[in-house]
């Protein structure tokens, strides 16, 4: 297609549709750094503003047999040197992807690398390892006086380290220098030619000038130092594990703190022409409580082995993932030592920082093996993702490129200048959750760039989806994919005068209407609810891709009922998988009867209560019909409807009847029979003269009917038994209380309740002789 400059597909009548939605219109939009970064990207870049763009040129040169790449360097006939581990090698690898191993030593991996600015290279191993100087055979004439004389200076080298075997025959090694500590984690070389040489766990820097002799540099009171680089005035930048310092260390040996970062680990350093200062941080600081041990974050997060280095073990792997716990930080140290932090991730840890072409700032991260540009203006982009776990190391490549070393798995890469051809871009697959018809897309950006978009039923787009349709952005812009619930779109953006850039695309899409669903419905009888204000803002749009997507949806306050027993409350549960406005209907009917009849409709709550007075007694069910009607029109709206379970009112109380109080000597006899017509009896209960309620049982002693007799005997009022004032059975005038006469007048009330709480009472007036 032509290029686009400002804006595409915004005609009035879908410019419309982007402000105001048609009936049931919704849209799926994506315009954000968080919705671009759920896409595959290939050869495209996103950009932390939120916009896709064409990525630098990216290509594997080379796939070593080692698992993990530690370092790269290269030397001035772009040659790239790879020092990895598992196995341990140096591997040499030429601009056209030929490569061959030019060392491989008896520890267990090659850590560090460092061209010595001639023809030969610098190689730290680990762990209890040394530096080695690997040059060319054809420069071993005058290498061998320095290698002589730096094996002269190891105190005690073992013999097999006088001539490590080059697996190259044009190669040749041999020990630099012995620093005898437990780790070597970086190497830097001064203009002067010193070597530089950090090392744990004693938080060590050794240097070794250009004729071989080393010495201690610079000890720390941390366990290890991480990284090092040296600036234009000979200062050695370093860089520590454990409290994340950042030294600067003068050439006389005079350290001075830059900065104390908010990290453990400073895993990464890099200075640019103007004298800043970039370190990359990682970890969360805690103690620990074995100082001399560290973990090498290389061993990765999800489903790679994590690689563990301690005193007293050999390099092994693990199953468990490894935690990017606390992320990582990138920061500047301005030339005048202020500091400020450029950029953060929770998940991503910052392995390398190198420059490109352009000077722009780049970081190698994983576990997801992604390479970030990093802005001064709290900008970033994501460049690309690599093959592998992390990206840990880069280094000049010709022609303003850079060679990226990674690992899990341990692979050399050439990342370009510029962008070499078309980059395509796939979205994430949407899901409108119903069978849906696509409408026409609106697409901001510029350059030239072409849309495409296809559409299926199942989430796995590889899973007989309708194969990739050109959206003509020119005309309507209109989606020609089959109706389905799942969607997809993607972008190829082409090179040229004006560099393609997408900001914003968005669908439209209308989901089929399908009916409401309720899935419960709860009567409580002897409830209500009460009325509470509703909030102003009682409805919510819907959020899809960072943005509102069609009419807001009501969000549901759940409603306790409190206790009334002239009421009946009853509430229900529903959803729309339309998301549509409902309306609800109650209806009643008596149990035998026919005729559903309604109790109140219109309702937008889903809870109602009401004068349980209103029904007789009786058995009843209740009905909740749901309707979507608010969202459409009379033709197109769908209903739904649920019943109750069957539930009792009992409004009636039950009677009392044949109450009759008798003496019998020193007790009263007392009997009654209670009966209700619509639910069994539950308990009685009588007092005397107005004291406590007593409980009584039936004749039986079960309350499961609606007659049932009562028969028992009390102490006569007023006078002192030995057989105490409780209730007791009558005995036929037997028992041989002594008591003490009171001729009085008393009140007998007895009471009783049926299942629902309804009361019945009576009473009866005697006299004690």
């Amino acid at each position: 297609m032509s290029r686009l400059s400002i804006l595409l597909c915004m005609a009035a009548s879908l410019a419309a549709a982007t402000f105001a939605f048609g009936e049931g219109t919704q849209i799926w939009r994506q315009t954000k750094f968080e919705d671009f970064e759920k896409g595959t990207a290939k050869g495209v870049a996103i950009r932390s503003d939120g916009a896709l763009e064409l990525a630098p040129a990216f290509r594997s040169l080379y796939t070593t047999p080692s698992a993990y790449l530690w370092d790269i360097a290269s030397d001035a006939s772009g040659n790239a040197y790879a020092a990895a581990g598992s196995p341990a090698r140096v591997y040499r690898i030429t601009p056209d992807g030929k490569s061959s191993v030019i060392f491989e030593p008896q520890e267990l991996q090659v850590q560090a690398l460092i061209a010595d600015g001639k023809d030969g290279l610098f190689a730290a191993t680990s762990p209890d390892g040394k530096v080695y100087r690997i040059v060319p055979k054809e420069s071993t004439t005058g290498a061998k006086k320095d290698q002589k004389k730096a094996v002269a200076r190891a105190a005690e080298p073992a013999k097999s380290d006088a001539d490590a075997t080059a697996v190259e025959g044009n190669y040749t090694s041999s020990v630099y220098f012995d620093p005898k500590t437990k780790y070597i984690w970086d190497l830097a070389l001064g203009k002067d030619g010193t070597l530089y040489i950090a090392t744990g766990d004693h938080g060590e820097i050794y240097k070794v000038d250009r004729d071989g002799k080393g010495s201690l540099f610079f000890k720390s009171d941390e366990a290890h130092i991480r990284a090092l680089q040296i600036d234009a005035k000979g200062n050695v930048i370093a860089g520590s594990d454990g409290s994340g310092l950042i030294y600067r260390i003068s050439p006389a040996g005079e350290a001075f703190v830059l900065y104390s970062t908010p990290k453990k680990e400073i895993t990464a350093l890099a200075l640019d022409e103007k004298g800043n200062i970039y370190a990359a941080g990682g970890g969360e600081k805690q103690h620990s409580p074995n100082p001399s041990a560290t973990t090498l974050n290389l061993g990765p997060a999800a489903a790679a082995p994590a690689i563990s280095l301690s005193p007293g073990t050999s390099l092994a792997s693990s199953s468990a993932p490894a935690s990017p716990a606390g992320g990582s930080e990138i920061y500047m140290i301005s030339p005048d030592g202020a500091p400020r932090r450029l950029w953060s991730s929770a998940t991503d840890l910052v392995y390398a920082l190198g420059f490109d072409g352009h000077g722009r700032l780049l970081a190698g991260t994983g576990n997801r093996g992604h390479i970030y540009a990093i802005g001064l203006d709290d900008t970033f982009v994501d460049l690309l993702t690599v093959s592998a776990n992390q990206v840990t190391g880069f280094a000049k490549a010709p022609n303003g490129g850079l060679y990226v070393a990674s690992s899990n798995l341990g692979k050399v890469a050439l990342l370009g200048a510029a962008a070499d051809g078309d980059g395509t871009y796939e979205s994430d697959v949407f899901d409108a959750r119903i069978f849906s018809r696509w409408g026409r897309a609106e697409v901001r950006g510029s350059g030239s760039f072409d849309l495409y978009a296809r559409s299926g039923n199942v989430d796995n787009p590889d899973r007989n989806w309708s194969p990739w349709s050109r959206i003509d952005l020119q005309k309507d812009a209109e989606l020609s994919v089959p109706m389905a619930r799942f969607v997809q779109w993607r972008a190829v953006l082409h090179p040229g005068a004006v560099q393609p850039a997408i900001d914003d695309v968005a669908l439209n899409y209308r989901a089929n209407n399908v009916a409401p669903e309720i899935d419960d419905v709860t009567v409580q009888v002897g409830a209500r609810f009460q009325a509470i204000p509703k909030p102003p803002q009682e409805n919510t749009p819907i959020m899809i891709g960072g943005a509102s997507q069609g009419p807001p949806v009501k969000i549901d306050t759940p409603m306790p009922a409190m206790h009334d027993r002239d009421s009946i409350a009853v509430k229900w549960s529903a959803h729309d998988d339309n998301d549509d406005q409902l309306a609800y209907s109650i209806y009643y009917r008596g149990d035998g009867e026919t005729r559903w009849k309604l109790l109140k409709d219109k309702l937008t709550d889903k809870f109602y209560s009401w004068d349980a007075g209103l029904l007789p007694d009786g058995a009843y069910t209740i009905k909740i019909v749901a309707s979507d009607a608010p969202s459409h029109t009379p033709d197109q709206a769908l209903s739904a409807e649920k019943e109750s379970s069957l539930f009792e009112i009992d409004h009636t109380p039950p009677a009392v009847q044949d109450l009759v109080a008798r003496n019998e000597g020193d007790t009263v006899h007392i009997t009654f029979r209670g009966s209700d017509n619509f639910s069994p009896l539950k308990r009685a209960e009588y007092s005397v003269d107005a004291q406590d309620w007593q409980f009584v049982e039936p004749v039986g002693q079960l309350s499961d009917s609606k007659v049932e007799n009562y028969d028992f005997s009390i102490p006569v009022p007023g006078r002192t038994t030995n057989s105490g004032d409780a209730a007791t059975p009558a005995r036929g005038g037997e028992g041989g209380a002594t008591a003490t006469a009171a001729p009085a007048e008393h009140v007998i009330v007895v009471r009783i309740y049926d299942r629902y709480d309804n009361m019945g009472t009576a009473k009866v007036v005697f006299r004690t002789p």
